[in-house]
């Protein structure tokens, strides 16, 4: 097979459950690179609560450019309890913000309120456990292909 042109992957694990989620990412750009002859470079740096534990600040300015120079970054997760009293601009989430805005991607309104007041998918999630099973046994019943 023809390799192809290598693309460097900046992994941001993250913190909470980012790190397992970016651990299986990392196994499948691996098993890409050597059963599909694809040449990917994997980096990996902190962000988030990672990122403050270590450097005091939720991203560094060499996370931040190595964020620039790469094809894709795959972040796993940022925030949590344990950086939930730190003041507003050094919050995990910053980290996140500061890519979206200068890596121009967009991000729904929903999940953006989510990130400034510190919800997550999981909490939202648990919150509205009763209407998304009750919205899953619907489409279920009504369409059984999807199962």
């Amino acid at each position: 097979m023809i390799k192809q042109k290598k693309r460097r992957i900046l992994l941001l694990p993250g913190d909470g459950v980012g790190p397992e989620v970016i651990g299986e990412v990392k196994k499948i750009i691996q098993w890409f690179n050597k059963e599909k002859s694809l040449d990917f470079e994997i980096d990996e740096d902190l962000i988030g609560g990672a990122s403050i534990d270590v450097h005091n600040t939720p991203i560094t300015d060499e996370v931040f450019y190595k964020s620039l120079e790469s094809e894709a970054v795959i972040l796993g997760a940022v925030g949590g309890p344990k950086w939930d009293k730190l003041e507003f601009s050094k919050k995990p989430e910053r980290a996140l913000l500061k890519l979206r805005k200068e890596l121009k991607f967009k991000i729904e309104k929903f999940k953006k309120k989510c990130l400034i007041e510190g919800l997550d998918d999981i909490a939202i999630s648990l919150k509205k456990s009763k209407q998304i099973e009750t919205y899953e046994n619907k489409i279920k019943n009504s369409k059984p292909w999807i199962n």
